[in-house]
C-alpha cells in the first residue's frame, strides 16, 4: 500500500509541476498567482512522499518539514490566489497584514523546531513491516494548525461571499472553487482525526492544485469537477458516506454502495442498514470514533468506525461524513506483535524472559525428572559485525537458531537470551559431550560461494537443585561457558565443584576488598623505568595484595575478578592516591621522579576519572606530569571520541599519557592515529613467540620508527635481557622496563634501589 501511494504522489508532484509551468506561461493575469500555489502545493506532497518513502527517522523528519513549511508557503499563495482571483484590492489593508505576519511567524516557529522541539517530533511505528515515522505534535503544531485553517476558512468565506454576491452567471467559477478547496480542508481534517499513519489527504491537496489550474486558467463546468471528486473518493481505500444536516445520506463511495449492496438511487436506506451492520452507528454522540469486529465464514473483520460533523463558518452544522476503514490487516499484525512479545524478531526463537518461564512452568511439573541447561555463544561475534557488518551477523544469528530447531528433540526448550548469547533447555541422564564438541567445533556459516567458520563455546550445567531461579541455572552455565572463553580447541565445558569454588572465592575476596584497602593488605608495587643509560627515571605503579591468610597473591587471582565485577575502580582510585603520596614523600633526587598509573576502562563508568585524579593532584601538591596517565588501547573500543576528548583534558592540564600494551590489540594503528598520547608503551610479549628473529626486530624497529615520526617517547617492556637492551637502545627506543632492571618491588625496596644508583 505504501508504495502505491508513492506511486500516486509522484503522479501528482508531476501534474502539479505541469501545471504550474502551464499557468505561469499563461497570459491570463490570475496566472502567476495560480503558477505560486501549484507549485506550494508540491512541498507538502513531497514532504508526504519522504515520510512515506524513507525508514530512516533523519530523512522522515526533513519530510515533516518540507511538509510543514510547503503548507505555510500554500497559505500565502492561496491567500494570495483568492485575493487576486476575486478581484479584492486590498492587498495592503492591515487585515491582510495579520494573516501574513501569523503565517511569518508560523514559518519561523518551524525553523526554530530543531533547537526548541517545540512544534513537533516523530515516533516510529510499524507499517506494512516496516518502519514509519509518524508525527507527534505539540503546541507549536496546534498554532500552525490554526493559523493554516483559518486562512482556509477566510479564503473559504471569500470565495463564498463572492459567488452569492455575483451574477449567477458567473457564480459558478467561484463556488466550483470554493468546494475544490473545502473539499481538499475536508479530506486533510479526517485525516487529522482518524490518525491514520500515512496522510491520503495529500491526494486530495494535489488534485485540488490540478483543479485550481483547471478552473482558474482553462475553466469547465462544475459536473466535471463533481465527477473528478466523487472517482477520487470512490478509489479511496475507506468507505465513505456523507449525510445531509438531518442525517440523510446523500452520497456514499463505491465501497460503501458494495459494502451494503445498495444502488446510488436507493441512499435513503443506508442508515437501516448501517445501524444493522454496526451497533455503534447508532450512538447519538455528534461526532465519535469507535472499533468493532463482524464474523463471517471468510474470518473475522475488523473495522475502525468514525463519525465527523462538518460546521459552517458560524459552527452550525451543515452534515456530517461516517468513514469505515477494515483494519483486518493491521489487527492480525496487532496480534502478530502479541506473539513476538514472546519471540525474537531476529531469530523467532523464545525471548529470554518467556525461555525462563517456559523453563520454571516444565520443572515445576516433573521436578525429578533429569534437566541441562546450555548457555552458547558466539566467540568475538562484535568482530565478526565489525569485519563483515551486520548484515552478516544477523545471518550468523538466524542460522544458529536454524540449527537449533533443526537439531532440536522433543522436550527441549530454547531461545535467544540477548545478543549472540543463546539458551537450551532439555531433558537427559547424560549429554553426549563428543558430539556437542564435534558439533560446536565444525560449525560453519555459507555466505553464498563462501563458508565461515563460527567459534562457538558451550557453558552446561546439570539441574541438581531444582528449586533455584532459572536465571540461577544460566548463570553457573555461563560460569562453566567463561572457564573456555579464550580456548579455540575447546567448546565444551560442564559446571562442577571447581567452578563452584572459583565462584566462591571472587564472592570472598570481593566481600574482604574494603578491610583490605583499609588495613592496606592492598598496596602498590614500583616497578622501574629506565633511560637508555640505563638510569631510573620512574616506576609504574602495580597493585599487590599481602593477604592475612592467603598470603602473596598475585595479580592474576584478583585483578580479573575485580574487573570482572566492576570494584576496580575502588583499587585504581586507591593505587593513584597512593601514587600521589609516594611523589609527595620523595625529595632530593627523587623528587625528579615519575610514576605512571593504570586507567581501567571499567573506571570511566563509575566516576569522573580526570576530575578524580586532577584533584588528588591539587591535594598532594605535585606537578602533573610526575603522576602519569597510562591506558590500553581497549580504554578506546568504546565511546571513542568521549574517551580522546578526557585524555585531551589531561594532556592540556600537564599530565603525560602512555598507551600500553601497544600490539597486542586489532585497532592499535586506526586508533594511534586519533589519539591524545605522549608514549607509547610496547610489550614484547607479543613478538615473543615468533619463530623468525629477523621478521620481529623489523616489525620492532619499524614501529619504534613509527613512535618518533609522530613524535611520542617509546617505551618498551617486558626486556628480559641484556641483548635485547642492547638491540632496543640501537633501534632507538627511549625508556625500558622489565626483570632485566627489576622486578615490580616495595616502595621501601625501589627507594634503597634509587639511593644506590
Amino acid at each position: 500500500m505504501r508504495s502505491v501511494f508513492a506511486v500516486i504522489f509522484v503522479f501528482l508532484i508531476i501534474a502539479l509541476a505541469l501545471c504550474g509551468i502551464f499557468a505561469n506561461k499563461s497570459a491570463k493575469s490570475i496566472g502567476k498567482p495560480v503558477s505560486y500555489l501549484v507549485f506550494s502545493l508540491m512541498l507538502p506532497v513531497i514532504g508526504n512522499l519522504i515520510i512515506l518513502i524513507s525508514e530512516n527517522e533523519l530523512l522522515s523528519t526533513i519530510g515533516y518539514y518540507i511538509y510543514f513549511i510547503g503548507m505555510n508557503l500554500m497559505a500565502f499563495s492561496l491567500f494570495d490566489f483568492t485575493l487576486s482571483y476575486c478581484n479584492i484590492p486590498f492587498k495592503k489593508n492591515k487585515k491582510c497584514f495579520i494573516i501574513y505576519i501569523l503565517l511569518t511567524i508560523d514559518l519561523i516557529q518551524y525553523l526554530l523546531n530543531p533547537f526548541l522541539g517545540q512544534a513537533f517530533g516523530v515516533e516510529p511505528v510499524i507499517v506494512e513491516n516496516a518502519p514509519y515515522y509518524r508525527l507527534i505534535p505539540f503546541v507549536g503544531q496546534a498554532f500552525h494548525r490554526v493559523v493554516i485553517y483559518s486562512v482556509l476558512m477566510i479564503s473559504l468565506i471569500i470565495f463564498f461571499v463572492k459567488s452569492i454576491r455575483v451574477p449567477k452567471i458567473y457564480s459558478e467559477k467561484y463556488y466550483v472553487l470554493f468546494f475544490t478547496i473545502l473539499a481538499a480542508g475536508i479530506w486533510q481534517t479526517f485525516y487529522i482525526f482518524s490518525k491514520t499513519p500515512v496522510d491520503r489527504s495529500m491526494i486530495g491537496i494535489g488534485v485540488a492544485g490540478v483543479m485550481i489550474f483547471y478552473f482558474s486558467i482553462i475553466y469547465r463546468p462544475l459536473k466535471l469537477l463533481d465527477r473528478m471528486l466523487a472517482n477520487i473518493a470512490t478509489k479511496i481505500s475507506e468507505t465513505l458516506f456523507f449525510f445531509d444536516a438531518n442525517d440523510r445520506c446523500i452520497w456514499a463511495n463505491g465501497h460503501g454502495l458494495r459494502l451494503l449492496h445498495l444502488d446510488r438511487e436507493k441512499l435513503e436506506r443506508a442508515p437501516a442498514l448501517l445501524s444493522a451492520l454496526f451497533d455503534d452507528f447508532s450512538r447519538k454522540d455528534p461526532e465519535w470514533t469507535s472499533k468493532q469486529i463482524i464474523r463471517s465464514t471468510d474470518g473475522d473483520h475488523y473495522y475502525i468506525l468514525e463519525k465527523r460533523i462538518v460546521t459552517d463558518t458560524k459552527g452550525h452544522k451543515i452534515g456530517s461524513f461516517f468513514s469505515i476503514q477494515d483494519n483486518t490487516e493491521n489487527e492480525i499484525k496487532h496480534q502478530k506483535e502479541l506473539y513476538n512479545a514472546t519471540h525474537d524478531k531476529l531469530t523467532g526463537l523464545f525471548t529470554k524472559d518467556a525461555l525462563f518461564k517456559k523453563i520454571k512452568q516444565t520443572v515445576e511439573k516433573n521436578p525429578d525428572a533429569p534437566y541441562w541447561i546450555a548457555y552458547f555463544d558466539i566467540k568475538d561475534f562484535k568482530i565478526v559485525n565489525d569485519i563483515f557488518g551486520s548484515e552478516m551477523g544477523d545471518n550468523v544469528l538466524k542460522r544458529v537458531a536454524d540449527w537449533l530447531r533443526s537439531n532440536s528433540s522433543e522436550g527441549w526448550v530454547y531461545g535467544r537470551l540477548g545478543g549472540d548469547a543463546f539458551g537450551i533447555f532439555f531433558p537427559s541422564e547424560a549429554p553426549r559431550l563428543n558430539l556437542i564438541e564435534r558439533q560446536m567445533s565444525r560449525f560453519v556459516i555459507s555466505s553464498g560461494p563462501i563458508d565461515h567458520h563460527v567459534l562457538m563455546h558451550v557453558g552446561l550445567y546439570r539441574v541438581t537443585e531444582p528449586n533455584i531461579d532459572v536465571s540461577i541455572m544460566f548463570d553457573r552455565a555461563h560460569i562453566a561457558l567463561t572457564s573456555i572463553k579464550n580456548e579455540y580447541n575447546k567448546h565444551v565445558a560442564v559446571y562442577d565443584d571447581k567452578m563452584r569454588d572459583q565462584v566462591l572465592w571472587e564472592q570472598k575476596i570481593s566481600a574482604q576488598l574494603d578491610k583490605a584497602l583499609d588495613e592496606k593488605q592492598i598496596r602498590p608495587y614500583l616497578q622501574p623505568i629506565v633511560d637508555n643509560k640505563g638510569t631510573i627515571i620512574g616506576a609504574e605503579a602495580l597493585v599487590r595484595w599481602i593477604h592475612p591468610e592467603d598470603g602473596f597473591l598475585p595479580p592474576i587471582k584478583f585483578i580479573p575478578v575485580f574487573e570482572k565485577n566492576g570494584m576496580i575502580a575502588d583499587i585504581d582510585k586507591y593505587i593513584w592516591r597512593s601514587a600521589c603520596e609516594i611523589l609527595a614523600s620523595w625529595t632530593g633526587e627523587k623528587s625528579n621522579l615519575f610514576i605512571s598509573v593504570n586507567i581501567s576502562p571499567k573506571d570511566f563508568y563509575f566516576m569522573d576519572v580526570f576530575a578524580v585524579i586532577k584533584s588528588l593532584v591539587s591535594e598532594y601538591k605535585i606537578e602533573p606530569s610526575r603522576l602519569r596517565i597510562e591506558i590500553t588501547e581497549t580504554v578506546m573500543m568504546t565511546e571513542a571520541e568521549s574517551r580522546m576528548a578526557i585524555l585531551s583534558r589531561f594532556r592540556d592540564s600537564g599530565f603525560i599519557v602512555e598507551m600500553d600494551d601497544f600490539g597486542s590489540g586489532y585497532s592499535s594503528l586506526n586508533q594511534l592515529k586519533d589519539m591524545p598520547l605522549d608514549v607509547l608503551k610496547i610489550d614484547m610479549k607479543f613478538l615473543s613467540n615468533t619463530q623468525n628473529n629477523q621478521k620481529a626486530e623489523t616489525i620492532l624497529r619499524n614501529v619504534l620508527r613509527l613512535s618518533s615520526d609522530l613524535e611520542l617517547f617509546s617505551l618498551t617492556e617486558g626486556v628480559e635481557t641484556e641483548d635485547q637492551y642492547n638491540m632496543l637502545n640501537e633501534m632507538g627506543c627511549n625508556l625500558f622496563q622489565g626483570y632485566y632492571f627489576a622486578k615490580p618491588m616495595s616502595v621501601e625496596d625501589f627507594e634503597k634501589l634509587c639511593s644506590k644508583s
